[in-house]
């Protein structure tokens, strides 16, 4: 924003535009709509932005985003908990939840491996799942990471340490486009993306 802008507007515009897919002008135009908005909707604003941090964590079980010690996803009862999806993010299981398909239970990682950007095995929820297969009660892992180089070289490590614990692995049979993002895909491809899954 030029010069001639308020600083506290500019600012704003800038942290605006640090979100992810916001670029500058976007920002400055988000920016100058929260100037046209009642006060008091801009402090509800803030305060669901400052609730959200504060009050959502990951789940003790499933590392899922949640409010509760146990999100609502592994408390409930009627879900088949020997059947585990692993996701790289909470956006992943809102696409599956889409779906109204899957009875299983879910693993976020929060990330896939990437020795270039320094996200080694130990920075994924991975010690988890492990904890949680070796718990047991578990028959089959579904890795449904995305179909990318990090997807699947993930999937790949995930897998080769899971086959030794004596639980069935597979791997989502991608009807998804190679290089394709599991958030953007359409309620039908996941589900058939599911149930035609392959062993690993």
């Amino acid at each position: 924003m030029a010069d001639h802008n308020a600083l506290p507007l500019v600012v704003l515009a800038e942290k605006f535009a640090s979100l992810p897919g916001i670029g500058m002008k976007t920002a400055q135009r988000l920016a100058y709509h929260v100037m046209s908005m009642d006060s008091d909707y801009v402090e509800e604003f803030a305060q669901a932005l400052i609730d959200a941090k504060q009050k959502v964590h990951k789940c003790s079980v499933c590392c899922n985003l949640t409010e509760r010690d146990v999100c609502p996803i592994c408390d409930d009862d009627d879900r088949d908990h020997s059947l585990i999806c692993v996701v790289e993010s909470p956006k992943d299981v809102t696409a599956f939840e889409r779906t109204r398909e899957f009875g299983g239970v879910y693993h976020v990682l929060h990330g896939l491996l990437s020795p270039i950007d320094g996200i080694t095995p130990d920075k994924l929820h991975i010690r988890e799942l492990l904890a949680r297969i070796s718990a047991g009660g578990v028959e089959e892992v579904i890795m449904a990471t995305n179909p990318t180089v990090e997807g699947d070289a993930t999937a790949i490590y995930i897998a080769n340490l899971l086959k030794p614990l004596g639980v069935k692995v597979s791997r989502l049979a991608f009807g998804l486009p190679v290089g394709g993002i599991l958030e953007y895909a359409d309620e039908v491809t996941l589900f058939k993306a599911l149930e035609n899954r392959n062993d690993m």
